[in-house]
């Protein structure tokens, strides 16, 4: 099987000789430089908890969206993940970070659909501000 010769390292003035991209000495860091919740919303990881739990049982644990159960999901496959918070009103779009009433529970793929639309709108939002 053929292989493709070594570069050099993509950081400006390295040449140390890599099979793609960084050397081990400049190779970036996951997810660094990226705020967690408290740096976001302005409250901890706990209080983050304290209200999923108390959405989780406003909501008796169904999703906002398609109304799917919690439970329903966990008997169906163990393995699945649980449903996330979410912002009804995202953040950039002038909505509460800790309003119970802008607070609801989504199931995994209604979270990715609306994760994407939000990240459209918010893109689209972008280029029109230029």
């Amino acid at each position: 099987m053929p292989t493709r010769p070594p570069t050099r390292c993509a950081e400006p003035g390295c040449s140390t000789l890599v099979p793609k991209g960084r050397c081990d000495e400049h190779k970036r860091i996951p997810w660094a430089g990226r705020d967690d919740k408290a740096a976001r919303y302005g409250i901890s990881s706990g209080a983050w908890r304290s209200l999923k739990a108390k959405v989780t049982r406003r909501d008796n644990g169904c999703c906002y969206r398609c109304g799917i159960d919690q439970d329903e999901i966990k008997r169906d496959d163990p393995e699945a993940r649980d449903h996330v918070l979410d912002h009804i009103t995202p953040i950039f779009e002038g909505g509460s970070a800790t309003a119970m009433d802008n607070l609801g529970l989504l199931c995994e793929p209604c979270d990715t659909l609306k994760s994407k639309s939000e990240a459209l709108r918010a893109n689209q939002a972008r280029k029109r501000a230029r």
